[in-house]
């Protein structure tokens, strides 16, 4: 099977056949996808300029679209390598049970989902980049009220998501499910209170 890099070489190449390149990108989503694989899709075909069902796009469309994927892929590895340099020092130093952040971290390790999704067209309008840097310093401060990724208050607590965990806060405003440790108790129960509000 193929890794990320051998895909992104294929959607560069310019002697690949226009399908191909396209199939590999689409491919790098089982590799690192952070809103989930069809809502990343989505946001990638937006903000390069063609459509999710288009199957011939402009090669620099897709090119376009692999170098924001790219950024954003580094932007995570960085955290991953700076999260697993730091779980190793705890370890040594004999705190070996891991924190709230450290639980949600299992759940998306290599990225897939970090900022979830669950409806694939909802998701925010910045760079992949620029919400991963937003998200993972809402993950290294203490916890706030608002969404890490759009600073959006409207919070509403779903069920039955596409995702692991299957339900918690999600930002009604750019569609991201928000991670439990970056929000403060008061938040969460708020977000709760908005759910029973909706189903009444």
């Amino acid at each position: 099977m193929a890794g990320f890099r051998s895909l992104a070489r294929q959607v560069r190449d310019p002697r690949c056949d226009l399908a191909l390149r396209r199939y590999s990108l689409r491919k790098c989503l089982e590799k690192f996808a952070p809103y989930g694989h069809r809502a990343t899709w989505d946001h990638l075909c937006s903000r390069a300029g063609f459509g999710p069902e288009d199957r011939s796009p402009d090669p620099a469309r897709l090119v376009a679209a692999l170098e924001e994927l790219e950024e954003a892929r580094d932007v995570w590895l960085a955290y991953e390598s700076d999260f697993t340099e730091r779980r190793r020092k705890e370890k040594h130093d004999g705190l070996r049970r891991p924190g709230s952040v450290d639980d949600w971290h299992r759940m998306t390790w290599g990225g897939f989902g970090v900022a979830w999704c669950d409806d694939p067209r909802v998701h925010p309008d910045e760079p992949l980049a620029v919400v991963l840097r937003r998200l993972i310093a809402a993950l290294e401060r203490a916890p706030g009220s608002s969404c890490p990724v759009c600073d959006g208050e409207r919070l509403v607590w779903r069920y039955g998501l596409d995702h692991e965990p299957s339900s918690g806060p999600v930002c009604a405003d750019c569609g991201i499910l928000v991670p439990l440790p970056v929000l403060t108790p008061r938040a969460l129960e708020y977000a709760r209170r908005e759910r029973l509000l909706m189903t009444a």
